[in-house]
């Protein structure tokens, strides 16, 4: 029913999730700063009212739990201790796992009763063991019938008896309905609407109590009395109203044509009635869809807090959906390869005029290049933001005490690309907590402080973005390593003594591979870092690790800017043409084949004072032709980390803007390819991977 709005309600439910969140790590580090809680409520405030209008109810009531329990930290009842931080995360763990599921297209239902007792608990300023007591009592009332002491007895005027009388005569049965709400029903007008919707399906409403306005109004506590005529069964009308979410208890009485005139005598008697104007009766149900009802305003109310709050900026944004840009980004991408088709067909023609307009045509589109990469860039804050909560719940239940700095946060990085680093990064930073920060007395003897840093760090450097995890902790002891990779057979005693530091430290990444004691939680299994490594070059990121035993490490990760347009060499090989991506090359040469040696079977050259391998790409890729005689090699040298080699080809075309394609469901696992592109003249030029050509 609300499927149009479900997009906006998620985008903006984690929004403010990430807001609590956030708050909430501020809070605990200033318990005396009341603004801070402030923006949580607010926050808080906001969710709940979105989820209520939207019949999240389980969402909606544990927010109004966590509320109160921010209510008494506002107005100084209650300290900002460690004890109630964890209830109140715990909350909102439960909050972010409902709204997952609402967005895996589940209902958003969840068991929170565990949670909520210990957030009542809090509230009464009760001890948290006692939560579990409170719980029971709280179901044992539940359990009891809300409506055991009240009378079930309206008194009817003259125009009411007329109409129910009039029923009686015509085979209608009449109904004194009294519907109880759940105490914490967030819209209870909402509620009582959809509760005359139901039985308007069933019968006519002739009385309601309170009046239509004052039930539209929330004058009213849990109950509120009915009066239908109708031809159904009471346990139907009972069934029917009960499926009305936030209903507790609904009592049916039949009413009889002997109690109208009981009345009668009653009101003869002098009985004044408390019921309200006739007029006003049989309207009841149409007054909750008034454009001012109760769930409307509270949405409003949101609204305009929410428009306060960004201030005149809000006008200025629009929220578009990544499958639109996607469209875009592929409807920009044939042009590319159009626009590449028109230069090399006006350089051909040589016509002046053809010339001047390809020339601004291509200016023009490179700016809408840059436009259209810009709007698919987001900052790298959308991924960091949820690395403080969780630093702080790994660090307690590994008993350190570490700080998470966070630098760079509003690096940007394509949309494809935000969406993949997310947890590559929290195996990254889960490895410097557990195995790099030490405990806070081995800390304390070694001269540190007890508290140790994890830096977080983002920054744009040329056509990439690098991303650093830095900590202070223990380093990498490189002994340790090599002895676990003799022992597991990943390297031999004659490779482990040419090692550089680079090298043993890259073997951190191999699969299967831990130095962790024993197997927890957090690590030891030998998953994680091979997987974050892989992860990263299909990409087309490179990841290092440095590190000074004692001192700390830092992994560092390259990343492209974006994955779909990208700057390239192309290369030609006898007839074939290859992409090879500028990210990757340290230069180009010729070089005479009197400079190249051999070593372990191997074609080599001396470069610069460094031993450079050379890669065959005729050879890699089995390109047919006559072996050339030529005096020269042209290669390209190209980098992975601290290793390099040498692509030898037989020509260099020049730089070229070309768009990614990928080779398809049919073309998988190409050795050393990691798509294809099309050229100006039509032909497809295919992209060298060079990650796998660097062993």
């Amino acid at each position: 029913m609300n499927s149009e709005y479900l997009d906006v309600f998620l985008d903006e439910s984690q929004e403010h999730l990430q807001s609590i969140n956030d708050h909430l790590l501020k809070l605990e580090q200033t318990p005396d700063d009341l603004s801070i809680v402030g923006e949580v409520f607010r926050s808080a405030h906001t969710l709940k009212g979105m989820a209520a209008t939207m019949g999240f109810e389980d969402l909606a009531h544990l927010t109004h739990n966590m509320e109160n329990v921010l209510d008494l930290i506002r107005n100084q009842k209650l300290s900002v201790t460690s004890e109630v931080m964890d209830v109140v995360f715990l909350a909102v763990d439960d909050l972010e796992a409902m709204v997952q599921d609402i967005a895996s297209g589940g209902e958003g239902k969840r068991d929170v009763s565990a949670v909520v007792s210990k957030l009542e608990a809090i509230e009464k300023g009760e001890s948290l063991e006692a939560a579990s007591l409170a719980e029971k009592e709280t179901a044992a009332a539940a359990a009891t019938p809300a409506a055991a002491n009240v009378q079930l007895t309206e008194v009817y005027d003259e125009f009411e008896r007329t109409v129910l009388e009039q029923s009686f005569e015509q085979g209608y049965y009449a109904y004194q309905i009294e519907v109880t709400l759940d105490e914490q029903a967030m819209l209870k007008a909402a509620r009582v609407f959809m509760v005359f919707e139901v039985l308007e399906q069933v019968g006519e409403v002739i009385k309601s109590t309170p009046s239509a306005d004052q039930l539209e109004e929330e004058k009213f506590d849990e109950t509120f009395m009915v009066t239908l005529v109708s031809k159904v069964e009471a346990e139907e009308i009972k069934q029917r109203i009960l499926k009305v979410s936030e209903i507790t208890n609904v009592v049916v009485q039949p009413v009889e044509k002997a109690d109208l005139t009981s009345k009668e005598e009653m009101l003869a008697a002098g009985e004044k009635s408390t019921s309200s104007e006739p007029t006003e009766q049989a309207a009841p149900s149409k007054q909750p869809t008034d454009k001012k009802s109760p769930a409307r305003k509270e949405a409003g109310v949101q609204t305009k807090a929410e428009t306060k709050k960004a201030g005149h900026e809000s006008n200025k944004t629009i929220r578009v959906n990544i499958e639109r840009l996607d469209v875009l980004m592929n409807l920009f991408e044939e042009l590319v390869i159009d626009r590449g088709r028109l230069e090399q067909i006006a350089s051909e023609l040589k016509n002046n005029e053809l010339n001047e307009t390809v020339e601004r045509m291509s200016r023009i589109s490179g700016d809408l290049q840059e436009i259209i990469l810009n709007m698919r860039m987001m900052p790298v804050e959308q991924v960091f933001n949820r690395f403080p909560r969780m630093v702080r719940s790994l660090s307690k239940d590994l008993n350190k005490k570490v700080s998470l700095e966070i630098v760079g946060a509003d690096t940007e990085l394509d949309r494809t690309i935000i969406d993949e680093i997310g947890d590559p990064l929290v195996h990254l930073l889960r490895n410097s907590i557990d195995h790099g920060i030490e405990t806070p007395d081995v800390r304390l003897a070694n001269g540190k402080s007890e508290e140790g840093t994890v830096k977080l760090k983002a920054y744009h450097s040329g056509n990439n973005v690098f991303i650093e995890i830095e900590d202070d902790g223990a380093g990498i002891d490189r002994q340790k390593i090599l002895n676990k990779a003799l022992s597991n057979g990943v390297v031999t005693e004659e490779e482990a003594e040419k090692m550089t530091d680079q090298q043993v430290f890259g073997l951190l990444f191999s699969s299967g591979f831990s130095t962790a004691e024993k197997i927890t939680d957090v690590s030891g299994r030998g998953v994680g870092l091979d997987v974050v490594r892989n992860t990263f070059e299909s990409l087309g990121g490179i990841v290092t690790v440095n590190s000074v035993l004692g001192r700390g490490s830092i992994f560092s990760i390259q990343l492209p800017l974006t994955l779909s347009i990208i700057d390239v060499m192309l290369v030609e090989v006898e007839e074939e043409k290859y992409a090879i991506p500028l990210s990757s090359i340290v230069e180009t040469a010729i070089v005479n084949k009197q400079d190249v040696y051999s070593a372990h079977n191997q074609k080599v050259i001396d470069f610069r004072g460094k031993v450079v391998p050379l890669v065959f790409l005729k050879d890699i890729f089995e390109v047919p032709g006559e072996q050339q005689t030529e005096d020269f090699y042209s290669l390209v040298i190209i980098n992975k980390g601290d290793k390099v080699a040498g692509l030898v080809v037989d020509s260099l075309i020049g730089q070229h803007d070309i768009v990614l394609k990928s080779l398809g469901n049919y073309l998988t696992n190409v050795f050393a390819i990691s798509g294809a592109t099309i050229l100006g003249n039509g032909q497809v030029a295919l992209i060298v991977d060079t990650n796998a050509l660097i062993k």
